[in-house]
């Protein structure tokens, strides 16, 4: 069955925000046919994948100047200490609201401390041989916030 496009529809196309507005109105007042179903289950999952987005990249940033951090010891910063300590937090956070995501979180850490290991030589000028190969810190360490 073809269905015509509704308001909700072109909404949707055309501006996200009226879109959620009116999604959320017609759920709130029971008005569940009139809901693009199709558009808010494709939301629902994008909701998923963009936190697991948002924790790889600070997982990524957090192993990036903890690699920094431990190899160039004489160029410590406070703006790497602060990097650290927000970092953390956001991880943290993250896992507080969502606690299913910390099996994510163990699962991405190598590809995530490979990435780090890369950006850090990037951005030190070292060679990547100055940085371990394997990721040396556990879950618990990368969490550590003492």
């Amino acid at each position: 069955m073809t269905q015509t496009r509704t308001t909700l529809d072109v909404a949707y196309d055309e501006d996200y925000q009226l879109w959620l507005q009116l999604t959320v109105q017609k759920l709130r007042s029971g008005e569940y046919e009139s809901v693009d179903w199709e558009c808010l289950i494709d939301e629902i999952e994008s909701m998923g994948k963009r936190d697991r987005h948002r924790l790889k990249s600070n997982l990524i940033i957090l192993l990036m100047h903890l690699l920094k951090w431990d190899v160039q010891a004489e160029k410590r910063s406070g703006s790497w200490e602060s990097s650290i300590i927000e970092h953390r937090r956001r991880i943290i956070d993250d896992l507080e609201d969502s606690p299913s995501l910390k099996p994510y979180l163990i699962t991405i850490l190598d590809s995530a401390y490979d990435t780090a290991r890369r950006r850090a030589k990037a951005e030190t000028g070292l060679p990547l041989q100055a940085f371990p190969a394997n990721c040396s810190y556990s879950i618990d360490k990368i969490l550590d916030n003492s």
